[in-house]
């Protein structure tokens, strides 16, 4: 198969979607793989290496659009992008479709097949492509929300972990998952009070035995929100439905009851967000400020360390990326339920039921086309 590893054009986007290490264990199973020039320099990563480790070097996305098999990305295909996309030519990458209907139809009127990194999942429940960027995600949300409490930065001047006779700051951690528990962690290892807010009482119990003293797990509702808000410093929005629109969780009027300076990162912004006023943000313009409370929206958040999130996310993505170019997308679904899971829209289709459920489109079955 050929397979394209393309430069990300989003704003401040510096990952790429695979490594030279990647590239040649492809190269190394009979694949030809193009990669456009300074693809990698973001990362670190030079085209000496990557031409070293076997891939061929393209000037450009138009070229790679029109001969590759598939192609890769680390975020969602872009407007200048969607008419170089090509029937039957597989699209993997992340695509958070169920918060962009823009996308969604361009990837319909394509008629391409349409792999989507945060869908593919295993019978556990995980989300193995999703994990990596999370981890990074949940871990700088407390990295942003510490430096965004600083006055200079437009806070009100709390130290997250305190110092010796004076309280630490208190953060409010919505959603148990893996954004969730990495957030969690590094507050508590600032010294920070955190709360982790979760629906489901048997991850709340696990939480409760491995998580730090100063974290507290609490049974999430609309009410306890309503309640921790209000003496929040920093807010972290960590819920994640696979595939589908985030809830909103704190609502304006909320907002109305918190610290002036106190700072929300929306982690789920991917998804839309799981605060009201939450709007998408870049890392050059990453804030703004509504009722006086400091909002931290960056879409691509794991972008801004992308040498570690290269490294982690081609660790996940490689085996998959493997397995569609050696079966080809058909048979591998056919023997692997988690990508098959990943489909999104295939033939102008949509094939996950989260997607069409956001915009009511209709629902086909991935196995239809297998």
């Amino acid at each position: 198969m050929i397979v394209g590893i393309l430069k990300e054009i989003k704003t401040e986007e510096n990952r790429v979607c695979m490594t030279p290490a990647g590239v040649e264990v492809m190269v190394h199973n009979g694949h030809e793989v193009l990669v456009e020039t300074n693809a990698g320099a973001g990362s670190g990563f030079s085209d000496s290496a990557y031409a070293k480790a076997g891939g061929k070097l393209i000037d450009s996305s138009r070229e790679i659009f029109a001969t590759a098999d598939m192609v890769m990305h680390v975020k969602e295909p872009l407007p200048p992008e969607y008419d170089l996309i090509r029937e039957g030519q597989i699209i993997f990458t992340y695509l958070h479709l169920a918060a962009d209907e823009t996308q969604t139809k361009a990837l319909i009127k394509s008629k391409s097949v349409n792999i989507a990194y945060e869908t593919i999942q295993k019978a556990d429940g995980s989300l193995p492509l999703l994990t990596p960027m999370s981890e990074v995600a949940g871990r700088m949300a407390i990295q942003q929300g510490a430096k965004y409490l600083e006055m200079a930065q437009g806070g009100h001047g709390v130290l997250l972990g305190g110092v010796p006779g004076v309280d630490p700051g208190t953060v409010v951690v919505i959603g148990g998952g893996v954004v969730g528990v990495h957030a969690a962690k590094m507050a508590c290892g600032l010294g920070a009070k955190v709360y982790l807010l979760d629906m489901n009482l048997e991850r709340l119990r696990y939480l409760s035995d491995v998580m730090p003293a100063n974290c507290f797990t609490l049974m999430s509702s609309p009410a306890t929100i309503r309640e921790l808000v209000k003496d929040a410093d920093v807010v972290v929005g960590a819920v994640l439905l696979p595939g589908a629109k985030a809830p909103r969780l704190v609502t304006r009027e909320m907002l109305g009851t918190m610290k002036r300076g106190a700072v929300m990162v929306d982690v789920a912004i991917d998804q839309g967000g799981c605060f009201e006023t939450s709007k998408a943000t870049t890392h050059g313009d990453p804030i703004y400020v509504v009722d006086g409370v400091v909002h931290y929206c960056v879409a691509n958040m794991p972008g801004a360390v992308a040498k570690t999130s290269t490294l982690a996310l081609t660790n996940a993505t490689l085996p998959y990326a493997l397995e569609i170019a050696n079966k080809g997308w058909k048979r591998a679904m056919q023997e692997n339920d988690e990508i098959k899971l990943g489909a999104n829209v295939i033939n102008g289709k949509v094939t996950y039921k989260a997607v069409a459920e956001a915009f009511d489109l209709d629902y086909v079955d991935p196995d239809s086309f297998l």
